[in-house]
């Protein structure tokens, strides 16, 4: 295989023109609408490169909302477990509220049940490594005494996402930032959390 430095700008151009072409077309058509031939006519690239990289348009958006979502979503860590969720969980709250990155995670999660595939790609792909991650914060916290040592970390990873995702597949109104801080806060006290350690500024 070509690996020569001018091969791979054209592949790495190619993956960018076919996700970017996928999350216009979802935008402009909706999720039903968009077939692979579209978004190849779109992108300029050939089905067979499309094929070669993802096995549906479904897999192409979802590596394309998954890229933001990541992005949008770090797992920081300024001391403060209840500021940081907040920001954390607004950002998941922005990403899905707006198109085209809502829209398409809700037609992804509509094809779950009928491509058993896709439903391993989203969970190894996105929805484990995510949950690893925010159990880690979590952890982060938690030897920073700032949640209990016996705290259910799985379980409060589970309460943080659930109503965010509830009314994201329900088309209700997401969470505005009070009801964000409302949501964490709720969370941090089930876990009898005690916020940032009084030693720290």
């Amino acid at each position: 295989m070509n690996t020569s430095p001018s091969s791979l700008r054209r592949s790495e151009s190619s993956r960018r023109a076919t996700l970017d072409a996928a999350l216009d077309l979802c935008t402009e058509r909706g999720y039903g609408r968009v077939t692979i031939e579209a978004i190849a006519a779109r992108a300029g690239v050939s089905k067979k490169t499309i094929y070669r990289w993802w096995p549906s348009k479904s897999a192409v958006l979802l590596e394309a909302f998954t890229e933001m979502l990541v992005s949008a979503t770090p797992f920081i860590d300024t001391g403060d477990i209840a500021q940081d969720l907040r920001t954390h969980i607004t950002g998941a709250v922005r990403v899905l509220a707006v198109p085209p990155f809502g829209p398409a995670y809700a037609g992804i999660l509509s094809e779950l049940h009928h491509d058993d595939e896709l439903a391993e790609t989203v969970r190894t792909q996105l929805i484990d490594p995510r949950f690893e991650e925010a159990v880690g914060r979590l952890r982060s916290a938690q030897e920073q005494g700032q949640i209990p040592p016996g705290a259910d970390l799985r379980l409060a990873v589970e309460m943080l996402y659930g109503p965010v995702y509830y009314r994201h597949v329900l088309r209700k109104p997401m969470q505005d930032e009070e009801e964000v801080g409302a949501l964490v806060d709720h969370v941090l006290r089930s876990l009898g959390a005690v916020g940032r350690p009084a030693s720290q500024p």
